[in-house]
């Protein structure tokens, strides 16, 4: 049976349509509709309930030795309050999960993982786990709150001091107040848009969202579900777990090199990654040339010959044309490049892209390497 949100209560009021998602009960849209929120996220500003996600601590003199064993990023340097994200492999160089590590201090760091992998994640870690670090699964004592979009900075100024708010995308503020409330403020998100996820208790989640969005009234601050959040961050080309990497892909075949650091110290999955050598597939965009949509799980044929798969598809809002992502071999991945989707049966010609499909204010928003 599903688990209800701390913010169920406050999505049946706002009249969202509920779906079970992850083991919990979320809202897949709201009245205004998936296009309505999805544009509000890329014009002004949109709130998301995302406290399905999992939360994990890791703290004792070897936390930072344990993240660098686990994960393919390197953890070794970064300041307090910084936020890095990583893949973490299997032995054979697949991916268990990808993930967010905050910097909390030296001996202490905190951990945001996909909801549907919490379980998997959390025995992962204390199975791997070695020397003087403890991690426990936090998810029930946090809700997360994620205010996305241009006004976001806007909004969140009337509510918190300066000094409360991050200034670099991926870093975070600890121990902030908002109108009593504890919480941490982080400049991240899964949209594409400049924002802020909020950690809290569970019991205040529902006084801070009902304050975000009366505070956000002027700047068109809207509830919004499931389906913008999917379609906002595959128009980003923000991969999704379970669709472009999983525990049979790697991220340097999912278009994660960049946060695979072969350098430093041994890693979990590191051997495999160095024996596979350059991948024979790869993470590309595609944008559909005739008519019709690209959905993931559909093959993809060039010359008459099957050369991939799309792994996320849709019909992006903003950009008002078909769009997919998809694991292709690498003979087939130069931009320009012709391809066929076969749509239930029927080929829709479409062309290889470069990703991301949609990327705003480029300098401000590289992610924390």
């Amino acid at each position: 049976m599903e688990k209800k949100t701390p913010l169920y209560d406050a999505h049946m009021r706002h009249g969202g349509k509920m779906v079970p998602f992850a083991g919990y009960l979320l809202p897949v849209q709201y009245g205004t509709g998936v296009i309505a929120e999805h544009m509000a996220v890329r014009t002004t500003c949109g709130l998301f309930d995302v406290s399905h996600m999992g939360e994990i601590s890791c703290i004792g003199k070897d936390a930072r030795k344990n993240l660098n064993h686990m994960l393919t990023n390197d953890y070794t340097v970064m300041y307090d309050g910084q936020a890095r994200y990583s893949p973490m492999c299997n032995e054979a160089g697949g991916v268990v999960d990808d993930l967010i590590v905050y910097k909390v201090r030296d001996d202490h760091y905190f951990i945001v993982v996909n909801a549907a992998n919490k379980d998997k994640d959390f025995a992962w870690m204390k199975e791997h786990a070695f020397g003087d670090a403890v991690f426990t699964d936090l998810s029930d004592q946090v809700a997360q709150i994620a205010l996305q979009g241009p006004k976001a900075p806007e909004i969140l100024k009337k509510l918190a001091g300066e000094e409360q708010i991050p200034v670099k995308y991926y870093s975070c503020k600890f121990h902030c107040r908002i109108a009593g409330m504890d919480c941490i403020i982080s400049r991240t998100g899964y949209t594409g848009e400049d924002g802020f996820e909020f950690y809290l208790a569970p019991e205040e989640a529902e006084k801070l969202w009902e304050l975000l969005l009366e505070t956000g009234k002027e700047e068109g601050l809207i509830c919004c579900g499931l389906g913008a959040r999917d379609t906002l961050r595959l128009e980003a080309a923000m991969p999704l777990y379970g669709h472009e990497m999983d525990d049979e892909i790697t991220p340097l075949e999912a278009g994660l090199g960049a946060f695979v650091r072969l350098g430093k110290e041994a890693f979990i999955g590191r051997q495999a990654l160095e024996r596979g050598g350059a991948p024979g597939r790869k993470r590309v965009g595609l944008k559909a040339t005739g008519r019709g949509i690209l959905r993931e799980h559909l093959d993809v044929y060039a010359g008459g010959e099957k050369v991939g798969v799309t792994t996320s598809g849709t019909f992006a809002p903003y950009l008002k044309e078909p769009v997919a992502m998809a694991l292709l071999g690498t003979d087939h991945t130069k931009p320009g490049t012709a391809v066929e989707v076969d749509v239930r049966g029927r080929r829709v010609a479409a062309e290889v892209v470069a990703l991301p499909f949609y990327q705003k204010n480029k300098n401000e928003r590289e992610v924390s390497l």
